[in-house]
């Protein structure tokens, strides 16, 4: 005969530790698109006037970004089958590229918001090295993988953070060049072909992610927050190109491309406010007419970005072009990212708290 002793509730150290593990496990690649987002819109604060925004958001941007620099260590060292099987998936690895992203917006936050100079730099190498290491590693393995999903199932508007993450390094790079006295040469011309690489990889993924619209059926679910990155690439496309522009005189062969800079530059901003109205229009079919629930997801982030972003590149480029009746545009378009920012942040806090409720739930003992 065997003898068995009742079950009891697990300890609530194993319960929020189980919790936790759950959390990191499934923590989503494209997370570090909260600070691509908070921290753009610090920036394009600080351009239309608002100090104060900018600095808080300026802070939290970098609280953020160690946050999510720990917590993405700690799923590295203990979920690292979980990292290899995003890192092979065609939905979530392009999700990585948010890290070079947000590693290059830090930087340009601090060049344009404090002056750390220095501090920009280390973060320009770090988003180079991370720029090779994503790029090669990501498109390789999805390359060579086996068995490949379907272009409808394996194409969204999430792969432009391969563009987004190009086009953040020419943008920092250019920010730095004039403060490099002895390199400001080679780091404008690596900003410069670094811009045109970023716009060469736009067309190549947005004739497939175009095709997936027109020839492939579109359920409310494939509407996902991300494809407002279809806008976003093209937007700091723009912003790279304005501070090209800036910096021509610096570099002579620059200098004599400038016509055609400032052509490019313009015809990516041209179409970054092309997608504007496609894409309200798209996500009011999806959520007004459809009735596709709108709740807190992680990759909204990825749609608060472009927002932001396009604010920014539209004040750079009235400058740079001294037309100054776009300023127009920016001084609405800030609000509009504000707004769009704390909606998604308190979705955020909300999730945050329906988690803590759900473990203090689990530990309440069994009557």
């Amino acid at each position: 005969m065997s003898f068995s002793t009742p079950s009891s509730p697990a300890p609530p150290v194993v319960l929020e530790t189980t919790m936790s593990a759950s959390f990191l496990r499934t923590l989503h690649p494209a997370y570090f698109a909260l600070v691509m987002a908070t921290g753009i819109i610090a920036i394009a604060a600080r351009l239309t006037g608002l100090p104060g925004v900018s600095h808080i958001l300026f802070a939290l941007s970098g609280i953020f970004y160690l946050v999510l620099w720990v917590m993405y260590g700690l799923r590295v060292a203990c979920y690292p089958e979980n990292i290899m099987s995003d890192l092979t998936d065609h939905g979530r690895s392009v999700g990585f590229f948010t890290i070079v992203a947000a590693t290059c917006v830090m930087g340009s936050q601090c060049v344009v918001l404090t002056g750390w100079v220095t501090l920009g730099l280390m973060l320009w190498w770090l988003g180079i090295a991370l720029w090779f290491l994503m790029t090669y590693g990501i498109f390789t393995a999805l390359t060579v993988r086996a068995t490949k999903p379907p272009l409808e199932r394996g194409i969204n508007g999430g792969w432009l953070t391969a563009v987004v993450a190009t086009q953040s390094v020419a943008v920092l790079g250019a920010q730095l060049a004039p403060h490099l006295h002895h390199s400001r040469e080679a780091t404008l011309f690596f900003s410069l072909v670094m811009w045109l690489g970023g716009g060469m990889l736009y067309m190549w993924l947005i004739s497939l992610i175009f095709l997936r619209y027109a020839f492939h059926t579109m359920n409310p679910v494939d509407l996902a927050p991300p494809y407002w990155i279809n806008m976003g690439a093209m937007a700091i496309s723009t912003l790279a190109g304005s501070f090209l522009i800036e910096g021509a005189p610096l570099l002579p062969l620059l200098d004599r491309l400038l016509p055609f800079v400032e052509g490019v530059t313009l015809l990516f901003w041209a179409t970054a406010t092309w997608w504007i109205p496609m894409l309200l229009m798209l996500g009011f079919w999806r959520h007004a007419l459809r009735r596709y629930p709108l709740q807190y997801d992680p990759l909204y982030w990825g749609a608060v970005f472009p927002l932001g972003m396009y604010t920014a590149c539209t004040y750079r480029l009235a400058g740079v072009t001294k037309l100054h009746f776009l300023t127009v545009i920016p001084s609405v378009f800030i609000y509009i990212a504000l707004g769009a920012w704390l909606i998604t942040f308190f979705g955020l806090l909300h999730d945050i708290a329906v988690r803590m409720k759900a473990g203090r739930r689990l530990r309440q003992p069994i009557a």
